[in-house]
C-alpha cells in the first residue's frame, strides 16, 4: 500500500546571494533546514525533493524576493508573499536573530494562516515604477546640487533668489562676477547639475512617449490636472483596476486617508497613513494642485476642493482631493470611460 505524503509548509528567507529554507511538517515539527542560491531553479528543485506534499510556502516582501516569487510561480510552486511588517512582529518573539530562525518562523506562518498576503506586481508595473523611481533619484539630486550653490553663495553675501529652473545658472554666473574665487568650485558643481537637469529632461520625454502610447494614461488624461508623470505613477501602482473590488479602497491603498486608534473609550483619527506607493501619492497630490490653483475652468470637484480648504485649509484640502481623485481614476479605469465633470464628481 503506497504511503501517503503529510502535508508540508515551508518558510523562505531570501537575502541577495542565498535562500535561507524550512521545512515543517503540519503540527510545526521542522523535517529540514538548508540553504541555497537565491535562484527559483535551484529552489524549486530543493522543494520538489525536501517537501514534496508541499501545501504552502512563504516569502516576505522585498526587491530580493520578487524576481524569485515571480520564478517560483512560474514553475507552478505555490507560493505567497506576505508583507515584511507583519513578518517582523512574529519573527521578532524570537531570541536569537538568524536567517535560519527567520526561516523557521516563516514556515510557521505559513502553516498558521496568520498573515496577509501581499499582491506582487507585474513586471510592466515595475518598469514604469522604475522609471519614476530614477526621475525622482535625479531630481532629487540636482536639488541638493542647487541647495549648495545657494549655501555657498549665502557665506560671501549672495542670494540666489527665486529663480526659473532654466535660469538658475544664468542667475548664478552673474553672481560668481562679484567673487572669483568661487569660479572653479561653483563651475564644477553647475557642470554636474547640468548633467543631472539633461537626464531629468530625457526621463521626461520617455515617460510623455510611454503615456501617449499607453491607452489607459491617456484615458487618465482627460481628468484636469492629470499629466504623463502623474498617469504612468497611478497605471504602475494599480497594475490592473482589477485589483480592488471597490474604488473607495484605492485612497487607503495609497495612503491617503487618516490613522485611526480606538481602544476603550478613546477614539481618535490621526495624519494620513502614507502606506503604499509614495510615488503616486506625491504625483496625485501635485494633480490636486494643479486642479485647485491652475485649472481655470470651474467645475463641481475643484468647487468642492475650494470650499473644504476654507474650512480645513489648503493642504488638507489638497490631501482630501488627492484621495477623491484617486477614487474617480480608479474608477475610470475599471469602467473605461473618460472624465465625466459632472457626473464623477458628485
Amino acid at each position: 500500500m503506497k504511503k501517503s505524503i503529510k502535508e508540508q509548509y515551508v518558510g523562505l528567507d531570501v537575502s541577495l546571494k542565498s535562500v535561507s529554507i524550512c521545512v515543517s511538517d503540519g503540527a510545526g515539527k521542522v523535517l529540514w533546514r538548508g540553504e541555497v542560491a537565491n535562484e527559483p531553479s535551484d529552489v524549486a528543485r530543493v522543494l520538489a525533493r525536501r517537501a514534496p506534499g508541499l501545501v504552502r510556502a512563504v516569502l516576505e516582501t522585498g526587491s530580493c524576493g520578487i524576481y524569485l516569487f515571480r520564478g517560483l510561480k512560474a514553475l507552478g510552486v505555490p507560493v505567497v508573499c506576505v508583507c515584511a511588517r507583519h513578518a517582523k512582529g512574529v519573527l521578532r518573539c524570537r531570541v536569537n536573530k538568524s536567517d535560519a530562525n527567520d526561516a523557521e518562523g516563516l514556515a510557521h506562518l505559513a502553516r498558521t494562516g496568520w498573515y496577509r498576503e501581499v499582491y506582487v506586481k507585474s513586471a510592466d508595473a515595475h518598469g514604469i515604477r522604475a522609471h519614476l523611481l530614477a526621475r525622482k533619484q535625479l531630481a532629487k539630486a540636482r536639488r541638493d546640487f542647487e541647495n549648495q550653490i545657494r549655501a555657498v553663495l549665502r557665506t560671501f553675501g549672495l542670494k540666489v533668489g527665486q529663480v526659473a529652473r532654466g535660469r538658475f545658472e544664468e542667475r548664478v554666473r552673474r553672481l560668481l562676477d562679484q567673487v572669483p574665487a568661487l569660479q572653479l568650485p561653483i563651475d564644477q558643481l553647475l557642470m554636474t547639475r547640468r548633467s543631472l537637469l539633461a537626464s531629468q529632461n530625457a526621463l521626461d520625454e520617455e515617460a510623455k512617449r510611454m503615456a501617449s502610447t499607453d491607452e489607459r494614461c491617456e484615458l487618465l488624461q482627460t481628468m484636469p490636472g492629470v499629466g504623463p508623470l502623474t498617469a504612468l505613477a497611478f497605471v504602475s501602482a494599480m497594475d490592473g483596476a482589477k485589483r480592488f473590488s471597490k474604488s473607495s479602497s484605492v485612497g487607503a491603498y495609497l495612503g491617503l486617508t487618516p490613522r485611526g486608534h480606538q481602544s476603550g473609550e478613546v477614539s481618535w483619527s490621526g495624519r494620513i497613513s502614507k502606506t503604499g506607493d509614495g510615488i503616486a501619492r506625491a504625483m496625485l497630490y501635485e494633480a490636486a494642485n494643479v486642479l485647485m490653483t491652475r485649472f481655470k475652468t470651474s467645475i463641481p470637484l475643484k468647487a468642492w476642493a475650494l470650499n473644504l480648504a476654507d474650512r480645513v485649509g489648503g493642504k488638507k484640502a489638497r490631501v482630501a482631493l488627492a484621495r477623491k481623485m484617486a477614487v474617480i481614476l480608479h474608477r475610470m479605469l475599471a469602467d473605461n470611460t473618460a472624465f465625466r465633470p459632472v457626473a464623477q464628481a458628485m
